[in-house]
């Protein structure tokens, strides 16, 4: 896959899972159930137990039905462990040029954590294929309107504060994609194993943003 199909399918449908478990043990279903609903690009983050572990399983049964991705990563080294494990992209909360030089070695995209204009565009500058405006919980759509107005070269992914009825409002303020843990992975549909309700979830997710991003080329 080469880098620009990576960002293609990274983009579309344009919501990105952030799994985020206190155990491995029923990731394979969670991502069956993702899967299931649409939500094909997700990201295990290492602070899972034996997160790599974990990706190599996962891509292994699911292969191109998904686009698997690592998260909460902040070192090189274990960006390239987990691009070596099957992880497609590579997810920072910070932004730190070892990481993005890591991945561009490997052709593959990084999105890194910002939080204002200039941590975003220095991030941009160094490399970064987009910029994780995290926690995005207490700036909302209008802050990411108004970074985009004088920096619209920008690809934003917004985590945090983004759920099922805020994602088409992201959207149409201009972010790339979006990107949902606990929102989207929502706590008792995973201790109750409601898969298709999980299903389900990411079928409303997918459909918000498909109709904000309709709305934008009307």
């Amino acid at each position: 896959m080469t880098k620009q199909e990576s960002i293609h399918r990274l983009l579309n449908p344009g919501v990105v899972a952030v799994i985020r478990a206190d155990s491995s043990a029923q990731l394979l279903n969670i991502c069956t159930a993702l899967a299931d609903g649409g939500v094909t690009g997700m990201e295990i983050t290492m602070t899972t137990p034996n997160a790599l572990e974990a990706i190599k399983e996962v891509t292994t049964a699911l292969g191109s039905r998904i686009y698997m991705g690592v998260g909460s990563v902040i070192d090189a080294t274990t960006a390239r462990l987990a691009i070596l494990a099957g992880a497609e992209f590579v997810v920072t909360p910070i932004t730190k040029e070892e990481i993005i030089r890591c991945c561009n070695r490997y052709s593959k995209p990084i999105v890194c954590g910002a939080y204002t204009p200039t941590e975003a565009i220095n991030a941009y500058e160094l490399g970064a294929d987009f910029i994780k405006i995290f926690p995005a919980d207490g700036l909302g759509p209008n802050y990411i309107k108004a970074i985009k107005a004088p920096m619209p070269q920008l690809q934003i992914i917004p985590t945090g504060g983004v759920d099922v009825n805020t994602c088409a409002d992201f959207i149409k303020a201009g972010c790339a994609a979006v990107a949902a843990g606990s929102s989207l992975l929502k706590k008792d549909l995973v201790e109750k194993q409601d898969w298709k309700g999980l299903s389900a979830l990411a079928a409303q997710f997918v459909e918000n943003v498909a109709q904000a991003r309709a709305s934008l080329k009307k």
